[in-house]
């Protein structure tokens, strides 16, 4: 098998699209997936280690329309993708074993081509387990813990884009809202060439006329042209006072706003 030996890849996004690659110059097929040769997919080395150790590898490969574009790619639709490699005998694909399995990472963009890294089965054991005790809310605003309804009338707005300039937007048809209410929010982009991106809101300032200027923390991977639509969504900054002030829903706050700062514990303290 030795003289035979090629390389395949089945990358499955989370919306359920299986795309396969092969780094053989001519097709090959298993498990009911077509790996392609012309995709321009190939990977460097894979380090695996013993033990709980993570693996690591990258995949690199070309933009294009019929496999993996600029579009989805900035969209984020390859994010968290799941990723399995095998190497094969291209004269008997039944002769096959899989090498690696996990996930992509970090998607880097460098003119027509990406470079991904990739995350195998054990990198999960590196992210924090369990509740974390700090007086700021540890919910995502809208999700099962926090349970706070964003569809409810004035917590989010729509608006259509007048001037971008990169991280900074300027939107038309957003009144009504006090200045700051979308900071620690999300842009959501919902036309044009970027549509269905997002971002966080850093800065939300509001101008005469009903007209808007956002800021973001990260400017989007496809920048949103005047006149595209988007929806700005309320922002929390985990206090409880926003919780309970803001969104009345104190009852589901998941921070411990009463626990003594860590100063408290070399704090001198006094004999009564």
């Amino acid at each position: 098998m030795s003289g035979t030996i090629a390389r395949a890849w089945a990358v499955r996004r989370c919306d359920g699209l299986v795309l396969g690659f092969t780094d053989h110059d001519r097709a090959l097929s298993f498990e009911g997936i077509a790996f392609r040769p012309d995709s321009g997919l190939s990977a460097r080395a894979v380090v695996q280690g013993l033990g709980l150790s993570v693996d690591n590898s990258e995949a690199v490969g070309a933009l294009s329309d019929a496999a993996i574009t600029e579009r989805d790619l900035m969209a984020g639709r390859w994010d968290a993708a799941d990723v399995r490699l095998w190497e094969v005998d291209w004269s008997d694909a039944a002769n096959r074993r899989l090498i690696f399995r996990g996930h992509l990472g970090e998607v880097v963009r460098s003119g027509a081509a990406f470079r991904a890294e990739l995350r195998g089965l054990s990198e999960p054991l590196n992210r924090a387990q369990g509740r974390v005790y700090h007086p700021r809310c540890a919910a995502v605003l809208g999700d099962g813990l926090c349970r706070f309804d964003l569809t409810r009338a004035g917590y989010s707005a729509e608006g259509v884009v007048v001037l971008e300039e990169g991280d900074r937007l300027e939107l038309s048809g957003v009144a009504g809202h006090d200045a700051g209410w979308f900071e620690h929010g999300q842009l959501v982009v919902l036309s044009g060439a970027a549509e269905g991106l997002s971002g966080m809101v850093k800065a939300d300032a509001a101008l005469p006329g009903g007209r808007r200027e956002v800021g973001l923390w990260t400017a989007l991977g496809i920048r949103p042209a005047p006149g595209d639509r988007v929806r700005l969504l309320a922002g929390c900054d985990k206090r409880a006072e926003t919780c309970r002030m803001k969104f009345l829903n104190y009852l589901n706050f998941r921070g411990f706003p009463h626990l003594p700062p860590e100063d408290w514990l070399i704090a001198p303290k006094v004999n009564r």
